[in-house]
């Protein structure tokens, strides 16, 4: 007890960085990527500001600046000139994320782990994440997880490292693990959004990926924000399914979930450091309101104290230029 245990001793200049219990790392982040092939040039998202809709003209270049400033991985989300109520454009051979996936693997090979993010919405008419019965208004489980199976091999075929299904679907894992083992890619890792939780957070992404629905609303299928039990049952499904990591989506209103999850599986951890958190911080700062660098390492070292050990967020290329 004071005056004997003083804790200030420890705070003090170098001493600081010696007892920090928790470092962010460039290692430790993932930068989501929009692909979209209706632009000529890239186009800047007026919710996200810095955040981009990049041509397939120029997604090497991307990749390239990513890769160069030591982020390991990135997660590519596609917007197609062509949407259906069925998502057909979401596996086709030279589709926008299988066309991006290979002229980025053409160029840096090994040198960055492409992530493919897995579902219909970007690709439906409707906006929804499967196939929907228009007469009842119903997204539908089980025929959505045969599509999601072959967005997941065309994914894996155009040479993707690694799939992630967002969906949200009933066995979707399973679905996704089946379709690969059985196209010979059973050494592709699957990282299953699977605690996501129906956000009003997503907002600026779906502005940024063209994924607006056009009736009701994704509670059906996503999580309720006041569930954490059912957190670990979903993670609990996946990872019996085959998922390799888990994430948890979004991440700061959800600090809590990561933890539990990371506590009682002690498996591979990320957490989506989703586009409404990147657009708050960034009005702030803007405003004058918060000290922008700052805020984005006080929120991501938070994530990380939290038990993630990946965080796919915007501000991954701003957090590396820092961290350097």
């Amino acid at each position: 007890m004071f005056p004997d245990v003083r804790l200030r001793r420890l705070r003090r200049g170098k001493i600081r960085n010696l007892v920090r219990e928790t470092t962010l790392s460039v290692d430790d982040l993932v930068q989501p990527i929009f692909v979209n092939e209706t632009i000529d040039s890239a186009v800047e998202i007026p919710s996200m500001p810095g955040i981009y809709n990049i041509p397939l003209s120029e997604v090497v270049d991307e990749a390239k600046e990513i890769a160069e400033l030591g982020i390991p991985a990135v997660i590519i989300f596609g917007v197609p000139a062509f949407k259906d109520a069925e998502g057909s454009s979401s596996y086709g051979e030279i589709d926008v994320v299988q066309e991006a996936v290979r002229r980025i693997k053409a160029e840096l090979g090994d040198e960055l782990v492409v992530i493919t993010d897995v579902c219909m919405c970007e690709y439906t008419s409707h906006g929804h994440c499967g196939i929907v019965d228009f007469e009842t208004k119903e997204v539908l489980n089980d025929p959505t997880l045969e599509v999601i199976g072959k967005i997941a091999v065309s994914h894996a075929k155009a040479g993707a490292d690694m799939v992630a299904p967002s969906c949200m679907m009933d066995g979707m894992v399973e679905a996704i693990r089946h379709a690969l083992d059985m196209n010979g890619f059973e050494n592709i890792p699957i990282m299953s959004y699977a605690a996501k939780y129906h956000s009003c957070f997503y907002g600026p992404f779906r502005e940024a990926a063209e994924s607006g629905y056009s009736f009701g609303d994704r509670s059906t299928y996503q999580m309720d924000p006041a569930n954490g039990n059912e957190a670990i049952r979903e993670v609990t499904l996946d990872v019996a399914e085959g998922a390799d990591i888990i994430i948890v989506k979004p991440a700061l209103p959800y600090l809590d979930i990561v933890y539990r999850v990371k506590t009682d599986y002690g498996m591979p951890t990320a957490a989506y450091n989703v586009s409404g958190e990147y657009s708050m911080i960034k009005a702030a700062a803007a405003n004058g309101w918060l000290d922008e660098k700052k805020a984005i390492y006080e929120s991501l070292i938070s994530i990380k104290r939290a038990g993630a050990d990946i965080i796919i967020t915007y501000f991954a290329k701003d957090a590396a230029r820092m961290l350097k």
